[in-house]
């Protein structure tokens, strides 16, 4: 008789319960900013300067670009983000962010803030920094195709 493994033998299937498990404390807690966490991603990268256009947000969260124009198109209805005119070309749009996004970016950064401390807290520096290595390597790995094990 040969033994097959069980759900609970496979990494993949901690990861994504541990996955779940942070986004939704974290969901739960930005809800009350009335912002999504998919919303936090477009607010955080604009606000830190790591893309200014939806195009680059897009590549920066890796996420398709009309997503993201959705998501900016919830964030001006909600009075948080601008789309305005970019002085070095006239075929882009910059995003920016309103005074309240601005505003309230820094509580939201404190909630995420909060989160991750709540989940990995236990976690000494080392093992913090070799743990988000290891998962860069094999998200950088599975983009790649190339697989860790392959």
């Amino acid at each position: 008789m040969t033994s097959t493994s069980g759900l609970q033998d496979h990494l993949g299937y901690w990861l994504r319960r541990l996955s779940d498990e942070v986004h939704g404390r974290f969901e739960r807690e930005l809800a009350t900013h009335d912002v999504t966490v998919a919303q936090w991603t477009v607010l955080i990268t604009v606000h830190r300067g790591d893309a200014s256009t939806t195009r680059e947000v897009a590549r920066y969260i890796d996420i398709d670009s009309g997503a993201v124009s959705r998501l900016v198109d919830r964030l001006i209805a909600k009075g948080l983000m601008a789309r305005e005119p970019d002085p070095a070309s006239r075929r882009s749009l910059l995003l920016v962010l309103t005074p309240a996004g601005r505003d309230l970016v820094p509580r939201l950064v404190e909630i995420a803030d909060r989160n991750d401390a709540h989940f990995f807290g236990d976690l000494d520096t080392a093992q913090r920094d070799r743990l988000q290595t290891w998962i860069r390597e094999l998200v950088e790995a599975a983009e790649n195709g190339t697989g860790a094990g392959t």
